[in-house]
């Protein structure tokens, strides 16, 4: 064998490795609190909760472990912004809303202006990024 290829083989068996011990690392990641200002929807509050002002709403289940790893970030903005209202939907528990807003991937993030949807976020985003599209909509 050539040198080139040993070391392409050890280097997809360091990537392999890499990636499966961060899988059950973030598979086995204990839940985190929400903060006291996030509020907690459901079908019932919904749209009491959503129907004046900006609210970023997490789209989120407890087996997800993309969604552990956004919640302190959202825990941070929802202690440091007075702007807008954080809140968390459980997608196991309220699959209406789930797809009502076309909700296919979890940690969804949609950003709601007096009740309508007005910005959406996919995905694991930095708290840079969140905080730059709610902005964006406060000010359109």
């Amino acid at each position: 064998m050539s040198t080139t290829l040993i070391v392409i083989i050890a280097v997809v068996a360091v990537l392999i490795g890499l990636i499966t011990v961060n899988y059950f690392r973030m598979k086995n990641a204990k839940p985190v609190a929400n903060s006291k200002r996030i509020k907690v929807l459901n079908n019932k509050n919904f749209k009491a909760a959503t129907k004046r002002g900006v609210v970023l709403v997490d789209f989120w289940a407890p087996w997800c472990g993309p969604c552990k790893i956004i919640a302190p970030t959202l825990n941070d903005i929802a202690d440091s912004q007075t702007n807008f209202m954080v809140a968390k939907i459980n997608v196991d528990h309220n699959q209406q809303l789930a797809q009502k807003f076309k909700v296919r991937n979890i940690p969804t993030m949609l950003i709601l202006k007096d009740g309508k949807e007005a910005g959406r976020i996919v995905g694991v985003k930095t708290k840079r990024t969140i905080l730059k599209q709610v902005e964006t909509v406060m000010a359109g």
